[in-house]
């Protein structure tokens, strides 16, 4: 067995998995298949996965403006926008999700693949 296993976060994968008691379908990259499915407790629990040992106020307030954003206007937005909702830098907010805003952000926001986005 490789001693240096657990030193990485599991990578996302396709299928299905069960978070916080529910059936959660993911695709190949990791991203939901279903916006629907996200809750605070399944964000909290993936973060985590991911290294996000201390979600923070500011956490939160991205993961929120992200969904709000998508469910409104049917797309993520653009990174000006982004910072203009959250009142972060683009640095900043790499540093909160060192995943990136791709990877990180928008995965454990609940939004779709960009990739599939029409």
């Amino acid at each position: 067995m490789d001693a240096h296993a657990d030193d990485h976060p599991p990578e996302p994968g396709p299928g299905m998995r069960v978070l916080d008691g529910r059936e959660i379908l993911f695709d190949g990259e990791g991203f939901f298949n279903d916006f629907d499915d996200w809750s605070e407790a399944v964000f909290e629990i993936l973060a985590g996965e991911r290294g996000l040992t201390r979600i923070t106020d500011q956490h939160r307030r991205v993961v929120r403006f992200l969904r709000e954003y998508y469910a409104y206007h049917g797309r993520a937005p653009l990174n000006r926008q982004l910072r203009e909702g959250t009142g972060l830098s683009v640095m900043e907010l790499e540093k909160l999700f060192p995943d990136g805003l791709k990877q990180g952000a928008r995965r454990l926001s609940g939004l779709p693949n960009p990739k599939t986005c029409d």
